[in-house]
């Protein structure tokens, strides 16, 4: 590696990552003026305690993210075993789009369209709202992430079972699904970390008493930045850094299976 090239991922990582560090060591200020360094203090940490608007939009995102990656991960891993061990069937390439399709489609175009549908059958816009789109939204990542494992899997284990008498169903449950596992786990990881860092798609579909964090983040932003927006922030960084470094070791694992 040449000293330009590694000026160059130097400058390139600074710039992706430098706003972010930043945001980490001022969530330590002591002062309230978020520009001026006042000293070492975790005082921003403990006035989130008793920011109540702010810890009810944070459970509520937890909720969402919960239930988003669980009900992401069943689809996905059906939509999955559908491509991946149906073959051809009529349909495939629609399903494959439809699938697929919210992981390349931008997000205001996701928001909008489940908006307009949500209004046009009378659904009352809310928790159970994001919780459809989230879903909609990670169900794609997660059929990429178990489709890439099934690819790779030994098929000879499952025919195994099937030969001594197993059905199908037990077949899939005894052993498809076992082997999955990290798949799954990495799926679901993603599917998380996806809905609890989203925020267009769940402006547009969101209700009264539905807010999430980054949008209780984003409405104060607006008003003025201050030191307890940093520490939210910097505990919401860390919890998606560790879901996305859990599901590439569990990714790793997969591919060294």
């Amino acid at each position: 590696m040449t000293w330009v090239t590694r000026t160059a991922l130097a400058a390139g990582l600074g710039f992706l990552y430098g706003p972010i560090a930043v945001l980490i060591v001022y969530s330590f200020n002591a002062s309230p003026m978020v520009t001026v360094w006042g000293g070492f203090s975790t005082r921003w940490y403990g006035a989130l305690l008793a920011d109540a608007p702010l810890l009810s939009a944070a459970w509520v995102s937890l909720k969402v993210a919960v239930l988003a990656s669980l009900l992401a991960t069943i689809l996905g891993t059906l939509a999955a075993l559908a491509l991946e061990r149906q073959g051809r069937f009529r349909g495939r390439a629609l399903f494959t789009g439809l699938v697929f399709g919210p992981i390349v489609m931008p997000e205001v175009m996701i928001g909008l369209s489940l908006l307009l549908m949500f209004i046009g059958i009378g659904l009352d816009r809310g928790l159970a709202t994001i919780v459809i789109a989230h879903t909609t939204f990670c169900t794609g990542f997660v059929a990429v992430v178990v489709g890439a494992r099934l690819r790779g899997l030994d098929r000879s284990l499952e025919e195994a079972a099937a030969d001594l008498g197993a059905a199908p169903g037990r077949v899939l449950m005894t052993v498809t699904l076992p082997l999955l596992a990290p798949a799954l786990a990495a799926g679901a990881l993603l599917a998380f970390t996806l809905s609890l860092d989203d925020l267009v798609i769940a402006s547009f579909v969101s209700g009264p008493g539905s807010t999430t964090l980054p949008m209780r983040l984003y409405s104060q932003v607006r008003l003025g930045v201050n030191p307890e927006i940093n520490a939210a922030s910097t505990l919401l960084v860390g919890l998606v850094s560790v879901a996305v470094l859990l599901a590439s070791w569990l990714t790793g694992r997969r591919r060294q299976g």
